[in-house]
């Protein structure tokens, strides 16, 4: 019978004298390298140190408003083009590659509601406090010419924001009720209303076109079919909905940003709770608008910050803010995917990056090989503690960080009265409601 037995050689790994060198057991083979995870781990941590040290999102402010800037819309055509309405009537043509206004237009008197580019780019509607729609051409006028609107509407009630469709010349406009204007005519086409308050916001579905949602006074957000006359559905939340963006990927998503400081990411087909509700945000959320890619999108909060959200998460990955900047009142995500836009109280528009530590202008190959060699290290590694700890810190001011541990602390005392009320009753008389479900009153069809 053959026994085999482990035998080793003490020569291999015993030192002759305490001087000398502890010998290594090695793998000489160069496809398994004894030190490769250390090394990568190592590479990883640098890169992801790296990355805080570059993370400077804010590239400029485009000034030039006198009063706080109300609303903004982009160019379907025109990447460097951007227009913003202000609060004394003021609307401004940027250019961003030079980075200054371009043409300036008194357009109403009083608030500027809402703005939005025709889906060919050669004109813009605007509305405002003095009960009127007016369209302007995109480009500025010729020498001698006045400055004055293609078409003006007079409405009966004042109009609180307006939409205009991704490929007919049709435009929706909201206030005490959705209306649905052809642009040859003076009179809607048809009136939508569900409820008896007044309507904030109204946009247009950029997949399936004849698809609109708006968000109501009265806590409700109501879709409707422009093929039909009526209302399709609306859904009641706790607190009311400022506003609400679609998905430009994925026709039935959309994102509701709500004054109970939180955003809301509902499927149409699904009213009955929202697919992921998104908080970080210490104040009510005015605006959110979406990345082309349909991947993440950014909101704008009175708390004087915006966050960027990937539409997978419950929390932000990055929060931008400066000293100055004050409750942000609108905010858009330019069309190549690169830039973020926003206006905020004190008159002015702020330029940042939307992925804050990357490298503008043109990189060289081994700078681009590079880049994505620690973004694959930064991916594999993301879940050991020190380097999540490093990629996940943010600094933040003073307010914004006292109030989210106050909402901490708040959030814990609900949940240990919720667990010894139900310890304290008898079982199953309170049930468990999901987070998801906890915001939503009712839906009605």
């Amino acid at each position: 019978m053959k026994v085999k037995v482990l035998s080793r050689n003490p020569d291999d790994y015993v030192r002759e004298t305490k001087l000398d060198l502890q010998r290594v057991p090695r793998n000489y083979d160069p496809a398994l390298h004894p030190f490769e995870v250390a090394r990568e781990y190592t590479r990883a941590l640098n890169a992801t140190k790296l990355e805080r040290v570059f993370a400077k999102p804010f590239i400029s402010s485009l000034d030039g408003h006198r009063d706080g800037v109300n609303c903004m819309a982009k160019h379907p055509k025109s990447l460097s083009t951007v227009l913003s309405g202000a609060c004394d009537g003021e609307v401004k043509i940027w250019n961003l590659t030079k980075r200054q206004c371009i043409r300036t237009i008194q357009a109403h008197e009083g608030f500027v509601r809402g703005m939005c580019a025709r889906f060919c780019g050669t004109s813009f509607f605007t509305v405002g406090d003095d009960k009127t729609v007016k369209q302007w051409k995109m480009e500025s006028p010729e020498y001698g010419e006045e400055e004055e609107p293609i078409h003006t509407i007079l409405g009966k009630t004042v109009f609180t924001g307006i939409d205009h469709h991704w490929k007919e010349p049709v435009f929706a406009t909201c206030g005490h009720q959705v209306d649905i204007w052809d642009e040859q005519r003076t009179s809607p086409k048809c009136s939508l209303t569900w409820g008896f308050d007044s309507i904030s916001s109204v946009k247009f579905n950029p997949i399936e076109t004849y698809l609109l949602g708006s968000c109501a006074s009265d806590r409700n957000i109501v879709l409707y079919d422009m093929r039909k006359s009526t209302p399709l559905k609306k859904v009641i939340l706790n607190m009311r909905t400022n506003t609400l963006c679609w998905n430009p990927m994925e026709a039935f998503i959309f994102t509701a940003a709500n004054e109970d400081y939180n955003l809301y990411t509902f499927d149409m087909r699904f009213l009955e709770s929202p697919v992921m509700v998104h908080m970080d945000h210490v104040s009510a959320v005015l605006d959110v608008d979406y990345s082309p890619t349909g991947k993440e999108f950014v909101s704008a909060s009175f708390d004087k910050s915006i966050r960027i959200f990937p539409v997978d998460k419950g929390h932000s990955r990055e929060v931008y803010h400066t000293k100055r900047m004050q409750h942000v009142i609108t905010v858009k995500w330019t069309s190549d995917n690169k830039y973020i836009l926003c206006g905020s109280d004190e008159m002015n528009i702020r330029l940042w990056k939307a992925n804050a530590s990357e490298k503008l202008g043109v990189l060289a190959p081994r700078e681009k090989a590079a880049m994505n060699y620690n973004q694959k290290l930064k991916e594999k590694f993301q879940f050991h503690p020190q380097i999540r700890r490093i990629a996940q810190h943010r600094h933040l001011p003073k307010s914004i960080y006292c109030q989210i541990k106050e909402q901490r602390i708040m959030r814990e005392a609900r949940r240990r009265k919720e667990l010894n009320r139900r310890k304290h009753s008898k079982p199953g008389s309170v049930p468990f409601v999901p987070e998801r479900k906890k915001h939503i009153v009712a839906v009605v069809k």
